[in-house]
């Protein structure tokens, strides 16, 4: 709770989304050198979005060292992010499946659910954890297409993935979203981004009541402010400089401290656990 770093931060603002891990200062924290897997995930299939850095990257880390082979959703133009992330699964010891493409498009969705089925054989846990934000100050500031594209990554992804790969998950099968502190708390800089998280949680409840009979679980993680290059690349400077300084712990999170919910939310010991959100604010309640 005190070891990681405190704002303020002196890290370069980034001019592309979703930016790049290796431009930022201090440097996020995915478990590399401190997550210890205990076999938990065992065997099992993970399709994990927006895996190429962030939080993305660190529950690939923790479900490889946990037992899981993972395919990893990304852009194509996140190549470099992604491919370290598939050298942290392969000296885990698992296997990791590439596939680039733009979550956006209809197409890309049931390909990447496609190629995961066609390599692996099946999908036990799906992690719809790609994300667009950007920070805007006023409303008229937002683009048509800004806001198409936020709910077209977001909320657009999120229910096209999750349709497809139910259809090859079997009972005891997990999804997990990632939500926001924001669905409960939305952010006025944040309004699409805010907007498509309440989308997302309410679309992950009534999803663990439709799935019930079939023994799939659905549940979503909230996190506050977490220590990934979308800060860098999406918010003004005042905000990345004291980025996470307002929360309780006066920190960031950094993206090894949301392993431990998916892999909890992922293992068969959650088997109760469905419908449910687990927090990771740094203090702030979410109600």
């Amino acid at each position: 709770m005190t070891t990681f770093p405190k704002p303020p931060f002196d890290t370069p603002l980034q001019d592309r989304i979703p930016g790049q891990t290796e431009a930022m200062t201090p440097l996020p924290d995915h478990g590399e050198s401190s997550y210890q897997g205990s076999g938990r995930l065992t065997g099992k299939i993970a399709l994990i979005t927006g895996a190429d850095s962030g939080i993305g990257r660190a529950v690939a880390i923790g479900f490889a060292r946990e037992g899981a082979d993972i395919a990893l959703s990304f852009l194509a133009e996140e190549e470099k992010d992604a491919q370290e992330t598939a050298r942290w699964i392969e000296k885990a010891g698992r296997k990791a499946l590439l596939l680039p493409g733009d979550l956006k498009s209809r197409a890309i969705c049931k390909t990447v659910v496609d190629e995961t089925v066609a390599a692996f054989g099946r999908i036990d846990v799906l992690v719809n954890n790609a994300a667009f934000q950007v920070e805007r100050l006023a409303l008229e500031d937002i683009s048509e297409d800004e806001w198409d594209d936020t709910f077209a990554t977001n909320i657009g992804a999120t229910f096209r993935l999750t349709r497809h790969a139910v259809a090859h998950m079997k009972s005891g099968a997990s999804i997990i979203h990632t939500i926001s502190v924001n669905a409960d708390s939305p952010k006025p800089r944040l309004l699409a981004y805010s907007a498509t998280k309440a989308a997302i949680q309410n679309f992950s409840g009534g999803l663990a009541q439709l799935l019930g009979e079939k023994g799939i679980r659905s549940n979503t993680v909230a996190p506050g402010p977490i220590w990934t290059p979308l800060i860098p690349a999406t918010m003004h400077g005042d905000h990345v400089h004291e980025f996470g300084a307002d929360t309780p712990l006066g920190r960031p999170g950094q993206p090894v401290e949301l392993i431990a919910p998916y892999v909890m939310l992922a293992s068969d010991e959650a088997s109760y656990i469905s419908g449910a959100t687990i927090a990771v604010t740094g203090g702030t309640p979410v109600i």
